[in-house]
Formats: structure tokens, sequence, C-alpha cells
């Protein structure tokens, strides 16, 4: 009988204090489904099992080796189909890979079709026979008889499979092979250890890295360990098995163990993970989990996330909000995951290793993470973050630092430190300002400043993914002219006037800043830039128009078209794209016609469900007149509060969280899906509350405009050293029903006459109260 050890004794006692805890206050993950958006949804959208911000994603997959041909088309596990061909650990923007699987009779290597799961290893389920929460995943793998179970820590993944009898009992590696956006793979290597270790790499060659930073690559690495030893072992690639063989390379490469298994036996693994080495995969592993059971990971993680959530307490009568709510948190939490390991090594853009700095401890001082691009996360994700999880938001200026630190240029999104813009553009500089505006200052100010400013207005020998390609004719012209075909790659001359529009607020948020820090040259400089959309405004017209380098509106202008001249939307979505200055555009177009236009385009997208209506297609709302699906077009029904209309802000906004979100499967985020790694969920968490600011946070003294928060109450946990208050709380009185509009407003009990709350004023603590009613009100005055 093995005695267990102090450190065990004690690591049980405190999972035990912490899951009790866990249990003595609200249980948050009951309103968070997973599942909700499954159908057409991307590859990092749907993993359960996984911590926040965490490295080590296992999620099972339906189509996941099927991959993708542009790279970020709908893939990995989907609502609709009825079968599940593995278990997939890492699952990032451009990063996935790593798939064990379980399988009971004749071994097969190979995944298999959804059309024919009987050629692979592949199982169907039962949608009735799975559990997906927060922290944890099981389902039963109804061809092979065996239960699979998921959990995770930060780095390491645990799977549990529960076996019938027989001597037939399979855990496969499979890991040579493409997974989700991972692109092909170029090299792969696994190999089972003298003492049983099952450890590996595999190198791929995602397509819009191939795109961004041609010719580099992405790897990962992992170290297992199985608490069961195998009675017979193999390696295989593709279809082609090797008993007895204990390492192969190579495209297609895999390792499996063959147990005789009691009835319902069950049979742990443990992986680390890393983008690093091996070694550090096996650092993490044993840091991380070593000591721990399967069953103490899984309160672990419960508990984790509880505690997230919980930052965010909402209360009302409809449990259906509640659970847009929390999913939608839930999905804005766990974008974005961990590259760093637990001694501070991280992947750098050139391929090599590097080292973040160590505190007394010997702990990193921060982490670095992967990241989909920024682009619309400044009306969504980094609000949620300054408000909530501000110690996150530091996390990510200096992770993003790392990149510019080692390549020389901020990257709007990036893949183990690999440039993946995405979009071609970089707000990246916009994200830093608002940081230092909203009072997140604990990383080294200089040099973000330096890295922002180049961003606005370098342009020479500027690398492709660092997105901004034109950013020097924006400099030279005021605004980007125009081409309708060009020799050159096609972002620095295609979308002439979204990134007009979108240079012109970057500049903004970084002229802010600079007049902030003192320095009034940058300040004047990029404050001219900034009024660059006037230059593509066409007063004929009323509308943003692309203009060519002669000062001429292009001709056969089409203002539903999308493309030309507008990325992933057009001029009648972006016209609205000046979020750093409503008021000017108000004032051009007219506060009553400004009204008129914007109200009628919320009367006429309701009916197509506010987006590309129930088409499963992530860009089937691009020629509408709004778009909800897509980034250019989250702001705009705030507008109305900067245009005498607030009661049209609160109406429109309510109607978009009541209609756009919903809770099935196929109906989630919209119908199109693409929810950008929590961008469209943490819009409805802030829009729901009420608040929300369209300058992303960018003005010198932020303020978040208010509407109709669809709860009774919401506390918000404030973070020290960010906030001076505990708590920030907006109580609704007379909510509910019809009752969707704004009464009187009051904080801390003094009268509220704008609807807009500062950003100090929330982070010192305190309450707003609104009294709620059925007739719109615009006056606060009285």
């Amino acid at each position: 009988m093995r005695i267990p050890s102090l450190k065990t004794i004690l690591t049980a006692c405190l999972l035990t204090t912490v899951a009790t805890a866990a249990l003595a206050q609200e249980d948050y993950t009951q309103f968070v489904d997973p599942n909700i958006g499954t159908a057409h949804s991307r590859w990092f959208f749907y993993t359960p099992s996984a911590v926040p911000f965490g490295m080590a994603k296992p999620a099972p997959a339906t189509n996941a080796h099927y991959g993708n041909v542009s790279g970020w088309e709908a893939v990995g596990y989907d609502h609709r189909h009825e079968s599940i061909e593995g278990f997939p650990n890492l699952h990032e923007f451009q990063v996935g890979g790593m798939v064990f699987m379980a399988s009971t009779g004749t071994l097969k290597t190979i995944p298999g079709k959804l059309e024919n799961p009987e050629e692979g290893y592949r199982s169907r389920f039962d949608r009735k026979d799975e559990v997906a929460t927060p922290g944890y995943y099981s389902v039963i793998l109804k061809d092979h008889g065996i239960k699979a179970e998921l959990t995770a820590t930060k780095r390491v993944a645990l799977h549990r499979y529960t076996f019938p009898a027989g001597n037939q009992s399979h855990i496969l590696f499979d890991i040579g092979n493409k997974q989700g956006e991972s692109g092909n793979v170029k090299d792969a290597r696994v190999y089972i250890t003298p003492d049983g270790r099952i450890e590996g790499f595999v190198t791929t060659l995602p397509v819009y890295v191939q795109k961004y930073q041609p010719g580099a690559e992405v790897s990962m690495y992992f170290s297992a360990v199985v608490d069961k030893k195998p009675a017979a072992v193999g390696v295989f690639q593709g279809a082609t098995a090797r008993p007895g063989v204990t390492e192969q390379t190579g495209q297609g490469a895999g390792v499996y163990l063959t147990f005789t298994t009691k009835d319902q036996e069950s049979i742990t693994i443990k992986a680390g993970f890393s983008y690093t080495s091996i070694d550090n995969a096996r650092l993490n592993l044993q840091t991380e989990a070593r000591e721990l059971t399967f069953d103490q990971a899984r309160a672990q993680a419960h508990a984790t996330w509880n505690d997230y959530l919980g930052r965010i307490k909402v209360e009302g009568k409809v449990r259906e909000d509640k659970v847009k709510f929390y999913t939608g948190l839930f999905h804005a939490l766990l974008g974005r995951g961990l590259a760093s390991d637990v001694n501070g090594a991280y992947p750098k853009n050139d391929g090599a290793v590097g080292q973040i700095a160590l505190d007394a401890s010997g702990n990193p001082v921060h982490h670095h993470y992967n990241t989909d691009a920024v682009w619309g996360a400044f009306w969504n994700l980094t609000q949620l973050w300054a408000i909530a999880y501000p110690e996150y938001y530091s996390d990510f200026v200096k992770s993003q630092l790392l990149v510019y630190k080692d390549a020389g240029w901020l990257g709007d999104g990036i893949a183990n430190s690999r440039y993946v813009s995405g979009v071609g553009t970089n707000f990246v500089s916009l994200v830093m300002a608002s940081a230092y505006m909203a009072g997140i200052r604990d990383f080294d100010v200089n040099q973000a400043y330096q890295a922002s400013l180049k961003n606005e207005v370098e342009g020479k020998n500027r690398p492709r993914g660092a997105g901004k390609l034109d950013v020097d004719q924006f400099v030279k012209y005021g605004y980007v002219p125009h081409l309708d075909k060009g020799n050159d790659w096609e972002e620095m001359w295609k979308f002439s006037a979204s990134h007009t529009l979108e240079y012109s607020f970057s500049a903004y948020a970084v002229a802010q800043w600079a007049k902030a820090l003192g320095k009034k040259d940058d300040y004047e400089k990029l404050l001219r830039l900034s009024r660059g959309w006037e230059q593509i405004y066409d007063p004929a017209l009323k509308l943003v128009h692309p203009k060519t380098a002669e000062g001429k509106f292009i001709d056969n202008f089409k203002p539903g078209e999308p493309w030309r001249g507008f990325q992933e939307g057009n001029a009648w979505q972006y016209t609205f794209y000046v979020p750093h200055d409503p008021e000017a555009l108000i004032k051009k177009i007219g506060q009553e016609k400004f009204n008129a236009r914007l109200d009628s385009i919320f009367t006429l997208s309701q009916k197509n469900a506010f987006g590309g209506g129930t088409t499963l297609d992530a860009f089937s709302g691009l020629a509408g007149l709004y778009n909800h699906g897509n980034q250019p077009n989250l702001h705009i029904s705030w507008l109305f509060n900067y245009s005498g209309k607030p009661s049209l802000t609160q109406k429109w906004v309510r109607a978009i969280c009541h209609e756009f979100y919903g809770t099935t499967g196929i109906h989630g985020y919209g119908y199109g899906q693409d929810e950008d790694q929590g961008q469209l969920g943490a819009w409805y968490v802030v829009a729901s509350m009420g608040l929300f600011d369209v300058k992303g946070l960018t003005d010198l003294k932020p303020t978040l405009g208010i509407a109709s928060p669809v709860f009774d109450k919401i506390t918000i946990q404030l973070r020290a050293p960010y906030a001076t208050g505990k708590e920030f709380v907006i109580e609704t009185q007379n909510n509910g029903g019809g009752n969707i509009y704004v009464q009187s407003m009051s904080f801390d009990g003094r009268k509220v006459k704008k609807p807009f709350i500062a950003l100090d004023d929330i982070r010192k603590g305190g309450t707003l109260t609104l009294q709620m009613g059925n007739q719109p009100r615009n006056d606060y005055n009285r």
C-alpha cells in the first residue's frame, strides 16, 4: 500500500477547500451553455473543458482533420454532426493539433469521414449523452462503448476514458495531421520513452501565417503520461500501423497503446503542452498537474471559472438572459490562450525561444498569448477587460510588446508570435492607448507609445504581417487613394475607404495618448490625420465614398457593394465609422436626417435578424444596411446617445440583445457564428449591462454611454490596483416587460443629466440607478 505524501494530502485539502468555497457562492457556470452557436462555428469556438485564457484546450472535434482552404472557415465541432473523430488539445487562431482518441475492437488509425464513421476510429454519439460545462466535457462514444471525459489546467489537458471489458482497448495519439486552422503539416515526431511517456511535436504551415509571414511555421510540443501500463504499443502513419515500434516521424505520425480492461475501468492521460520545447511541455505538466487527479483538476477548473464569471453578477427574472450573458462572458474569457510556459519561455517571431523576465520568486512577471486580430475588439473585449479583468488587459499589452521588441513592429494577430493580421490592419496601437486611458499603466509606457506611433505613421520597410501597408499613402494624402485594380498586395489598394476610416480612428487614439504624455508635435500630426475621414465624405450623397489619388470620387459607386473600397462591409455600414468624432459626422449629415436614416436602417435590418438572416455563413450580411455579425457595425446602435435620441439606443440595443443573440446550437451569435475569440459574446455582456463606449476608451477621460440594462441588478467586482473602489452596481427600477426606456438616472444619489458615465466613476465604485418605463424619453435635465 502506497502512503500518500504530505504534499499530496495538503493539495487534496486545498482543492477540497476551494471546491467547498465555490459551492458556497452562486454557481455561475450553471448559466453557461458552450453548445450554443456551435453550428458553423470557428475552430477556436468550442473548447468547454479549458480554463480562462488557457493554453491546453482539449475538445471534441467532428471535422477537424478536414482543415479549411482559406484558414478561417468554420471547422472543428459542428452541432449538426453526429460523430466525433477525436479530441484535439490545442485550439487557437491558426493553431491546432495533438489529437487523442480512445477506441475498441480492431485497431484503426485514421479518423474516417462523417459520411462513413466505420472506416476510421471516429464514433457516433448522442447529444443526450453529452455534458459540456466550463472546465469539463464528457460524452459516450457509442461505437466503442467508451465514456470520454476532458478537463484542464492552464497548460495541461487531462483525458479520462472509461472502457468496457476487453483486450482491444486502444488510446491513440494522432499527432502528425492537420487540425482545424493549423494548415498542412511540415514535420512531426512522436515516441514512447523507456519509462512510458508519450512525447512529440508537430510543425504546421497555417494559411494565414503563410499569407502574412511567408515561410514561417508554427510548432507545438507535448509530453504525456498514462496511469496504466499498456499490454501492447505501436506507431502508425496514416492507415499503416507498426506494432512494437516506439517512434514515428513525418506527416501522419502517431502512437497507439492497447490495454486489457475490466468493465468500467478508467484510464487517465495527463498531457503538458508547450510552444517552445518538449522539455518545457514536461515541465508544464510536472508543475501544474503532477499531483492532481482528474477529479481534482475538474474541481479546480470549475472553481476558477466560477471566480472569473462571478466578477460580474447579474440578477433578473429571465433565465435565458442569464444564459446569454454568462455564455457570452465564457467565450470572452476563453479566447486568446497562453503561449508561454511556467518558466517564462515563449516562442519568438523568428522561431527562436525567448525568455520573459522572472520575479524574485522565479515566476514570470507576465505571460504571452496567442491572439486573433483585435479588429473591433475595442467595441467589446477591451471594454470588458478594462472594467472587470484589468490584470489580463495589462498582461495582453505586455505580451504584444514582446512581438514589437523581437520583430520591430506590432502584430495585430499572432500565432506563436508569427504575424497573422487576418484583415490587413493593425489596431494594437489603439488597444495600448486605451489601456493607458483606462488607468492600466504598469507596462513600459515609453516603449508602448513608440511602438504605437510607429504603427500609425511609418510605412517604410513595413512587413506584410504588421498590416497597414497603405499607411504611407494615408500620411501622404490624408486618406488612402482608391484603385480598382493594382499590381501590389491587394490590401495596399483594395480597401481604401475602410482603411481611411480605421486609420483616422487609431490616429485619434494615439493622438490623445501623445497629448497625455505632453508630446505636442506628435499630437498635432496625429490629430490632423484623425480627420482623414472628412476627405472621403461625399456631401452630395451624405455617405463615405472612395476617392482616387487625383481627389475624385470613384465612378459607378454602389453604396451597398462590399469589397470595393470597403473590407467586409459597404458604404451604408462604414459611413458611421467615425467613432472618435460622432458629433462631427452628425453635423455633416444633419441631426434630423442622421436619426431618421439610422433608425430606418435598424427597422429594415430587424427583418433580417440584424445581420445575414438565418443563412449559416459568416459573410452573409456584408451587403446589408447593418450587420451585427461583423466588427465594423458594432458601435452604431449607440450613436443615438450623441444625436439627441438616447431612447433609440435603448430600443435598438435591447432588440439586438433579444433577437440577434440566441440560445440554440444553430442560433447563438447570429447565424454566421463568426465569434472571433469572444468578440460578439463580449458585446452582449457590455450591452446587456447598458454600458458601451463608442470611442473604445480612447478619450483622455473615457466615458461610457448608458442604454437599457437587460437585468434588474448588476454587480461588478473591481480589481485593485487598477480601481480604487470595490464594486460598481447598476440597479434598474420598474424593469421588465415593455419598460425598456430610461426615465431618469442617478449615480450615488446625484442626478445624471446625460446618458454617459465616466470610467473614473466606475473605477471608484458606486451605484448607478436607472428608473425604467415604457415611453421613450430623451431629455434627462428635468
